[in-house]
C-alpha cells in the first residue's frame, strides 16, 4: 500500500511535572518540572501511524515549524496551559505531478487550516486525485467527491452537510451515514492525536477491506489504543496485531 499525505505538521512538547501549590502573586498553579518529551504532531502523527501499519508513505507538508507546548501535572494528567507558536505558513507552492495518480492507492489531505492547503487548493486536490480520497479537515466548506473524517464540533460548523461524512463522537463512536459504530471501553488519558490516529487506521482499513464501513470499527479500536496513552501515541506493533484480531 502507498499513500501520499498532504497537510499541516508540528511539533509536540510535553513539559510534566509536579503542582504542589498556586503562585502567590496570581492564583495559578506552580508546575515543578520533572521531564519533557517531544513528538511529531498533525500531518506527522498520521504518517507515523499509517507506517505502524506498514503502509508506504510520502508527506508533503510545509517547512515552517509549528510547536505546541503543553505544561501537564503528571499526578493528575491535567493540563494546565498550552503555548503555540504558529509562524505564516506558505501556501502549497507546487503542483502535483499527474504520474503520482497512478503511484499511490489513496490519497490522504490532513488540514488543520493553518495555510498550506487554501480552500481553491483542497477542492483542486480531490478532483485531481483519481483514487480515493480521504480528509480532516477544519474549513467548513467541503468537497464531495472523497469521504471526510470530521468530529461532532467540525460537524457543526459545515455549511454543508453531505452524506460522505464519518463523524467521530468521542467515547461514543462514530457515525456514517446515520449508523453508529460504537467506540471501544477503555479508561482515557489523553485525546492528543486520536484523531491523527483514527484518520491513518481508517485509511489503512479502507485500502485493507476496500468498504468505508468495514474501516471504521478498525479505526475506532486504533483510537482507543491511542486515548489509552499519555501524549502524541504512535501505534506499536504489537497494538497493531491486537487491533487487526
Amino acid at each position: 500500500m502507498k499513500v501520499l499525505l498532504i497537510g499541516d505538521s508540528c511539533e509536540d512538547r510535553y513539559f510534566y511535572g509536579d503542582v504542589k501549590r498556586l503562585n502567590p502573586e496570581a492564583p495559578v498553579p506552580i508546575l515543578e518540572y520533572k521531564r519533557g518529551v517531544t513528538s511529531k504532531g498533525m500531518a506527522w502523527n498520521v504518517r507515523e501511524n499509517l507506517m505502524s501499519f506498514g503502509v508506504e508513505v510520502y508527506i508533503s507538508t510545509h517547512p515552517e515549524e509549528i510547536i505546541k507546548t503543553r505544561y501537564i501535572d503528571e499526578k493528575s494528567n491535567q493540563q494546565i496551559m498550552r503555548y503555540d507558536e504558529e509562524p505564516e505558513i506558505t501556501p502549497i507552492p507546487y503542483e502535483f505531478l499527474d504520474e503520482w495518480k497512478s503511484t499511490y492507492d489513496a490519497l490522504v489531505i490532513s488540514d488543520y487550516n493553518k495555510g498550506f492547503i487554501t480552500q481553491e487548493k483542497l477542492f483542486e486536490l480531490v478532483d485531481w486525485f483519481e483514487g480515493p480520497v480521504i480528509i480532516d479537515s477544519k474549513k467548513t466548506n467541503l468537497p464531495d467527491k472523497c469521504y471526510i473524517k470530521i468530529n461532532e464540533l467540525e460537524y457543526d460548523k459545515l455549511e454543508t452537510k453531505t452524506n460522505n461524512l464519518i463523524i467521530t463522537k468521542g467515547g461514543e463512536g462514530a457515525e456514517y451515514q446515520g449508523k453508529l459504530y460504537p467506540a471501544e471501553k477503555v479508561k482515557v488519558f489523553d485525546v492528543v492525536g486520536a484523531g491523527d490516529t483514527f484518520l491513518a487506521a481508517l485509511t489503512y482499513g479502507y485500502l485493507k477491506y476496500g468498504s468505508i464501513e468495514e474501516a471504521i470499527p478498525l479505526a475506532n479500536k486504533a483510537a482507543a489504543v491511542a486515548v489509552s496513552h499519555r501524549g502524541t501515541y504512535v501505534l506499536k506493533e504489537e497494538d497493531v496485531t491486537k487491533i487487526l484480531h
